[in-house]
């Protein structure tokens, strides 16, 4: 239960992007329509973002290395939900299954875009299983701007070798 309470706390919303690759967009988005775009990195300790595993466009496999005794692998998980034509709320749950725990760490975004052009971050880390397997990455979260909601979900396969 420490454990988890760590990773939550460690939740954190910034206005922007907190990571130094460029925040995916999807190919086929209307302009001004309310999305969800995310981005995992893993690395050590020191900097859980060194390495890239996935995005969300262009998707590609996402697999990343287990922790080994004397060797935890840590990850940072970036969830980037962008304005739409309307300041933009997002509340709902996105799950993360591939970090250590009693099951998946569950964050709850409750954030509203300003503008069109605005994107709020929100970001997760925490140490990455030592059990080699498949994991899912969740995304359920409902979009509301001005009259428009709209219901937003994305299931990501995480390999852990």
């Amino acid at each position: 239960m420490l454990k988890r309470s760590i990773v939550l706390a460690s939740v954190i919303l910034i206005g922007g992007s907190g990571c130094a690759r460029r925040v995916p967009e999807p190919a086929v988005k209307v302009p001004g329509e309310p999305h969800v775009s995310w981005i995992i990195m893993f690395g050590d300790r020191d900097n859980a973002d060194r390495e890239f595993v996935c995005q969300s466009e262009p998707r590609t496999d996402c697999v990343m290395p287990a922790s080994r005794v004397g060797e935890q692998v840590f990850s940072d998980i970036h969830f980037y939900y962008h304005g739409a034509k309307a300041d933009t709320n997002y509340a709902g749950t996105n799950q993360v299954g591939f970090l250590q725990g009693d099951g998946p760490h569950t964050v709850k975004p409750d954030v509203t875009v300003k503008g069109n052009e605005a994107i709020v971050n929100q970001s997760v880390n925490g140490i990455v299983t030592s059990k080699a397997g498949t994991y899912t990455m969740s995304i359920a979260v409902m979009a509301t701007s001005g009259t428009i909601k709209r219901q937003i979900q994305d299931e990501v396969k995480v390999v852990v070798k």
